[in-house]
């Protein structure tokens, strides 16, 4: 009678989730979906009105107004959302779904550079939060909708939903995931991809690694610095968006003010440079180091350029430049350390993201389902070199510290990204944070 009582218990938790998770997967793949599609229409028109881009000051000046005047606390970001699902105790407003997806629109439409997980993620935990409402779950299951809502929104916006499934429950916390919900969020991504990409029909872009090299031990060392190289890209990423935020809202305390200045650097910037290449997701960037080939310092102007896209304050997210520096990056270590470019640059796409995330097992995920299983020790290696020697730095201020990369780095309990990197400016003897 007690092995009946709790097999059928786990039956019941198995039909819940799958029916719980098949409800924001539904959400989030109709969300990512329209949400791809008005990209693409955005970007197009971009590059067919290149005058577009004189609108940015005002673009990123009316996006912060509206945040100002109706977000909230919307404007966290993927920060709020990674707040509640650990302990918080605020409502992610279901508002912040409209307006993260107009901002980013309005960010891509005029120039721009970001990304577009962070409007997946948002979009996916706002979803979720409302959904959670309407069936008045409890908290712990209000806590895993979230965390479907993140996997949902990851798996649909990339078409990869393994590492969907893995990004919603290792990037709550560093050396820690929660396995509680694998299967709730593995079936949110699964159907929210399988909605984005069967249901309405939306693709998404392939790349090719023609060749990978066989193992060896000078192959194996020329990836292992090429990955460490990853990592320290991930961290200057990090630190200079981070600095960015902070000085631009130092010097400009109106936010209108301080997202109509950035759109003037930026437009300066492509004047400077003379192209436009950097603008935008990036994609055209990826494309040219899996086929023709990009310059040596490219990886480092679409830093910059996001960097500062998204340091005054315009919407998006970090994760399509961040898969560029990384591609561009690659290909341009491939002439100097004698290997094949887009091998190079496939291992630099996952690699900076991981470094930039602290999420391995999910980078090593997505490299598997977007470049096949033929590298999947490199990738393994290029995850694991770039996380340990991203340090405890990331784009996820938010972002918890589990447990230390290092016994030989002594963390606070319960310290996160951003609580750490207060602590270092403290002065010696203050109580730690």
């Amino acid at each position: 009678m007690q092995k009946f009582k709790l097999s059928w218990a786990l039956v019941r938790t198995l039909l819940k989730w799958i029916l719980l998770g098949s409800g924001v997967g539904v959400l989030t793949g109709t969300a990512s979906a329209l949400f791809l599609v008005s990209l693409e229409h955005v970007t197009d028109l971009r590059i067919e009105h290149p005058w577009l881009l004189y609108l940015l000051p005002a673009g990123g000046a009316l996006v912060s107004y509206l945040y100002l005047k109706l977000g909230r606390n919307s404007g966290k970001g993927n920060n709020l959302i990674l707040e509640q699902i650990n302990d918080g105790d605020e409502a992610i407003p279901l508002r912040m779904a409209p307006l993260v997806l107009f901002g980013t629109l309005i960010t891509h439409l005029f120039g721009g550079s970001a990304g577009r997980e962070g409007t997946a993620v948002q979009m996916g935990g706002s979803l979720a939060e409302a959904f959670g409402k309407l069936l008045r779950v409890n908290a712990v299951d209000r806590r895993i909708l979230l965390i479907c809502g993140i996997s949902g929104g990851f798996g649909s916006i990339f078409g990869t939903p393994l590492a969907g499934t893995v990004f919603g429950v290792e990037v709550l916390a560093i050396g820690l995931i929660s396995h509680e919900a694998l299967l709730p969020a593995f079936v949110a991504s699964f159907v929210g991809h399988l909605v984005t990409t069967s249901f309405w029909g939306v693709s998404h872009i392939q790349y090719q690694v023609d060749w990978v090299p066989q193992i060896s031990a000078l192959v194996l060392l020329k990836v292992v610095f090429a990955s460490l190289l990853f990592g320290l890209t991930s961290i200057l990423f990090s630190e200079l968006t981070h600095a960015l935020k902070k000085g631009y809202t130092f010097l400009f305390r109106n936010p209108m003010i301080k997202s109509a200045v950035g759109g003037l650097v930026i437009i300066g910037l492509v004047y400077l440079l003379g192209t436009r290449e950097y603008l935008g997701l990036g994609i055209p960037l990826i494309q040219n180091s899996f086929e023709d080939g990009v310059s040596p310092f490219t990886f480092l102007w679409k830093l910059i350029f996001t960097s500062l896209t998204l340091g005054a304050g315009f919407q998006g997210g970090e994760v399509t430049p961040l898969f560029a520096i990384g591609a561009t990056l690659g290909h341009a270590l491939s002439g100097f350390l004698h290997l094949y470019g887009p091998f190079l640059a496939s291992l630099g796409f996952i690699a900076v993201f991981c470094g930039a995330t602290n999420t391995p097992i999910a980078c090593f995920l997505m490299g598997i389902e977007l470049f096949g299983s033929d590298g999947a020790i490199y990738m393994f290696i290029a995850c694991l070199i770039s996380y340990l020697f991203s340090g405890h730095t990331g784009i996820y201020t938010s972002q918890k510290i589990g447990i230390s990369k290092s016994h030989f780095i002594q963390i606070p309990e319960g310290a996160t990204l951003g609580t750490i990197k207060l602590g270092k400016k403290k002065k010696p003897g203050s109580e730690k944070t």
